[in-house]
């Protein structure tokens, strides 16, 4: 089956690596290029591209502003490339939509590129334009974050600030909340927690240990993907190895 793929990145040497990448595949049949949103809607509209990588950030008109001017229903299919935004990727996760992260590895782009030629041979258009509308529908109206939660314990109810807490550990369907020298047992799983808390302060490691990025001192690679990450009360974490591309992006610095 093949397919035609547009590049919008407005840095040359971004969309000149995907490109590279793209012509390893013979279904590939034609590679067209935007540096900046507004010549992206231009080629979407003369030129109905099967598959889009799309730069999050662009100035003046940045991916999410080419969706809303071109329509979700006129879209291609969309992978979307970011650096650094913790929070659009874990939108895009909760809607199934591929996103690859800067700088791209050649085994990701792979992968994502694999997922893509599947979704185009298998998936309606109509449910990847309702994907992209409730993608766009989350960010502009992002949900609220917990400040703080109520410890039940001893017939009392402890408050916990959520900023003071500086890791936490799943423990069957509680939440082990370390937070300084003290700890609390939430009634809770670990899934329902995460999506209550603020995406630019918490980051889930592992599967069974969310941290709280504020206190993070060190991080270092160790096998397979996985990280060890130091905090500043000289605590040591590993990370799980499906998580590896959202440690990453501590380490990347927002230039």
């Amino acid at each position: 089956m093949p397919f035609t793929v547009l590049l919008v990145d407005d840095e040359p040497l971004a969309r000149e690596g995907l490109r590279m990448l793209l012509a390893e595949d013979a279904e590939v049949s034609e590679v067209l290029e935007a540096k900046n949103g507004r010549e992206a809607v231009e080629v979407i509209r003369r030129a109905k591209p099967d598959l889009m990588f799309l730069d999050v950030q662009m100035p003046e008109m940045d991916g999410f502003s080419v969706i809303r001017e071109v329509g979700a229903d006129s879209m291609p299919a969309v992978v979307f490339v970011t650096a650094h935004d913790a929070y659009a990727i874990q939108a895009f996760e909760i809607n199934a939509i591929d996103y690859l992260l800067k700088p791209v590895t050649r085994e990701r782009f792979i992968k994502s590129l694999a997922r893509a030629k599947d979704h185009l041979r298998a998936r309606p258009a109509g449910e990847a334009n309702r994907q992209i509308l409730t993608l766009l529908e989350t960010i502009a109206s992002p949900a609220r974050t917990l400040k703080r939660l109520a410890v039940r314990t001893a017939g009392k109810t402890v408050f916990v600030e959520v900023e003071d807490i500086d890791w936490m550990e799943a423990a069957e369907n509680y939440v082990q909340l370390h937070a300084g020298r003290a700890e609390h047992l939430l009634h809770v799983t670990m899934n329902t927690l995460e999506k209550s808390l603020d995406p630019e302060l918490f980051l889930r490691i592992h599967r069974s240990i969310i941290v709280n990025v504020r206190r993070i001192k060190e991080l270092q690679p160790v096998s397979h993907g996985e990280y060890v990450l130091t905090l500043t009360n000289g605590v040591r974490l590993q990370s799980g190895r499906i998580y590896s591309e959202r440690v990453k992006t501590l380490a990347a610095n927002p230039f």
